[in-house]
């Protein structure tokens, strides 16, 4: 696996001295509030996709920018830390980084204010991020990789402006090193520059050269139905507009992306699992390296895997880890049906912990966590419409 995209080192100030509910009292100018040490983490879809599929054992490669700054030396230190942890049975490095440095910009960073009773305050420095262009992805690594997964292009300035320009010449160069190509968002800022961009226009011109796209459901939505979006973030309130998606519309947003040419297409449902669908076997023959061996088993399936039962710490990095957990199935071999519950697994294991990787559990343990019974969360699906796959965990939409 290759790895490329948004990266950012998270601080973390300790506020737990500060009483429940009196911050906002208590930070004012000329105040001095005393805090305990911090803690640093690092962030984006290089850190969340990238270190768990090392988590999974699985071989990945880390393209990232970086600043040539203090902060980036934190970065380094906790990737190295990371990595010298990750040694396979031969006594191989699983782990590597490749960093780009970019001396005239800061490291990307966010400053996390979290004190007690008071919902989170985020201080987040674009940096070098805003630098990241196609050129500074190392092609011949590529063309060494089964699978390359590109993360967040709203947060990275030079792949949506010009129309997507970046962004479409990257994974074209990427599909002729043959590698199989993969695709995740984030949720654009509405009131910012990437939120006023024509999303439409830039995934038509990419997702030609996309063979696996699997973005979040509010994510699709803001971008390819901007007014159903709209609709049912109005009606949800504060919650969450999943539980108001229906089987009905994500038919109609996967067939969407399989027409602009994806293969394999998938939405991230949060507590209501995760939806697969992917295409035919004659457009399954041009995937890349990364190809399962049976690609019948992969043609025409639309499938909906339930959420596992848990409690959840935090939902930081949740999707990453799912996509990680389903690439991961697929290099091993796997057929769609596990790889998706897979996906689910590895996800659940992420929410029950704050940060991103502490409820990570190794492939082995995770696959023997589901054999051993692990509860999921029911779903209403019509039984003239679905199947349930008891072996394998999922519902399979009938012909």
């Amino acid at each position: 696996m290759v790895v490329a995209g948004h990266l950012c080192l998270d601080i973390f100030p300790d506020l737990t001295s500060i009483p429940e509910g009196k911050f906002t009292q208590l930070f004012k100018p000329g105040h001095l509030l005393e805090a305990g040490p911090a803690g640093f983490g690092v962030g984006g879809a290089v850190s969340n996709t990238g270190l768990t599929l090392a988590r999974l054992g699985i071989p990945t490669h880390l393209v990232a920018k970086i600043g040539a700054d203090p902060f980036a030396d934190i970065v380094d230190a906790i990737f190295q830390r990371y990595a010298k942890a990750r040694i396979d049975e031969h006594g191989m490095l699983i782990l590597r980084t490749n960093f780009v440095v970019q001396p005239d910009a800061p490291t990307s960073y966010s400053l996390i204010i979290s004190p007690p009773g008071v919902d989170r305050i985020f201080l987040h420095c674009t940096g070098t991020n805003d630098t990241f262009v196609a050129n500074d992805v190392d092609f011949h690594a590529l063309e060494e990789a089964a699978v390359f997964h590109f993360g967040y292009p709203p947060l990275l300035r030079q792949f949506y402006r010009e129309g997507g320009r970046e962004l479409s010449d990257l994974f074209h160069r990427a599909r002729k090193t043959g590698v199989t190509t993969s695709l995740d968002l984030s949720l654009p800022d509405s009131s910012g520059e990437a939120g006023q961009v024509d999303w439409i226009a830039i995934l038509a011109a990419v997702l030609p050269d996309v063979d696996i796209f699997l973005p979040s459901i509010e994510e699709i939505l803001f971008m390819l139905r901007r007014h159903t979006y709209d609709v049912l973030q109005e009606s949800t309130g504060s919650g969450s507009l999943v539980r108001l998606v229906t089987p009905e519309l994500l038919h109609s947003l996967s067939s969407q992306l399989l027409d602009m040419g994806v293969k394999i297409a998938g939405f991230k449902l949060g507590e209501r699992g995760f939806y697969l669908r992917t295409a035919g076997q004659k457009a399954l023959e041009n995937l890349g390296r990364g190809s399962p061996a049976d690609l019948a088993a992969w043609a025409g399936q639309t499938l909906w895997a339930p959420a596992f039962k848990v409690e959840v710490a935090g939902t930081t990095g949740a999707g990453d880890s799912a996509i990680a957990g389903f690439l991961s199935g697929l290099l091993r071999g796997l057929g769609p049906r596990q790889a998706l519950r897979a996906a689910v697994a590895v996800g659940a294991c992420n929410v029950e912990a704050a940060d991103a990787q502490s409820g990570l559990r190794s492939w082995k343990d995770t696959l023997a966590r589901v054999a051993a019974g692990w509860n999921h969360h029911a779903l209403d699906l019509s039984p003239a419409d679905w199947a349930w796959d008891e072996d394998n965990g999922v519902w399979v939409e009938k012909a």
